[in-house]
């Protein structure tokens, strides 16, 4: 084998080698932040659950009261967030929402606002050209409840001011560390029944101040919110789990390269020994034919 190309190689073999050492340590930071996601998620639930209950309580005492918010979905345009990350290397789970909006937004007649959420779905919607109303960057590594209720504050305008009739989020559930899964969720309308059937039929007696059709708004836009800051959290756990499963395909793939590398290295180099002796001993021979000749003459 000529030196050269053994040299060619070694170095490939060191380049896939200090490349599997990168994808290993991303993996491993990777699921030591889905551990911490997880925690977020599960601290964020009962603030969810109370505000449910809050107003579950008020249609239990006195009926749910009409509000904008409470409504079945109408025709007309359509909000839609978009939740991706501001990094790749975690295979579909950008691609995959943002495919879905476009194909969305291409079908025929479709009128839609978007609000984007992370600096891939930035890119991705400027490169084609689709317009976006609000893009919110540096989310989904930690969310906080500020950012959910910036989030909010523009899909509530939105829908405040009649340019949507309702609004769905396009996200990454959540499910566990190993599963997680693409839906689309709808945000406004919110359906009645969500709080009229966890009253199970009771009728509470409460006395409430201000009045009830006062109080529904307010808390239905903090609902919103809370909901917004539930998925971003669900979001940035899914992004995690699969920056963990690609990094550890790419690692895996590092590792198979790398034998498939050495055992061309061997080969050949086994081949240019093999060659090399098969020299020599013709070479031996040569000699020893000359000798004999020689002792002839």
């Amino acid at each position: 084998m000529a030196g050269g190309q053994e040299r060619i190689l070694r170095r490939r073999i060191k380049s896939v080698q200090a490349t599997k050492k990168i994808t290993k340590a991303m993996e491993l930071i990777a699921a030591s932040r889905i551990v911490k996601a997880m925690g977020r998620i599960n601290d964020a639930r009962p603030y969810l659950t109370a505000m449910t209950k809050v107003v579950e309580d008020l249609a239990a005492s006195s009926g749910l009261p009409k509000s904008r918010y409470l409504a079945d979905p109408q025709p007309g345009p359509r909000g839609m967030l978009v939740i991706t990350s501001d990094r790749g290397l975690c295979g579909s789970f950008n691609s995959a929402p943002l495919r879905m909006v476009e194909k969305a937004v291409a079908q025929p007649g479709a009128q839609a606002k978007i609000v984007a959420v992370g600096k891939k779905a930035q890119s991705f919607f400027r490169y084609r050209e689709i317009p976006v109303e609000h893009q919110v960057l540096g989310v989904t590594d930690r969310p906080t409840y500020a950012h959910a209720q910036e989030i909010a504050q523009q899909v509530l305008a939105l829908y405040d001011s009649g340019e949507v009739t309702t609004v769905d989020a396009f996200t990454t559930r959540f499910l566990s560390a190993g599963s997680q899964r693409l839906e689309v969720i709808p945000i406004l309308p919110i359906d009645p029944e969500k709080f009229v059937s966890g009253t199970h039929g009771q009728s509470l007696d409460f006395e409430i101040e201000p009045s009830p059709e006062e109080l529904i708004d307010p808390l239905l836009r903090l609902y919103v919110e809370e909901m917004i800051f539930a998925l971003l959290l669900e979001a940035s756990a899914s992004e995690h789990a699969y920056r963990q499963r690609a990094m550890k395909a790419a690692t895996e793939n590092a590792e198979e390269l790398i034998k498939k590398y050495t055992r061309i290295m061997n080969r050949a180099r086994q081949d240019a020994i093999t060659t090399e002796i098969m020299e020599i001993v013709g070479g031996a021979e040569a000699l020893r034919a000359s000798d004999n000749l020689e002792e002839l003459e």
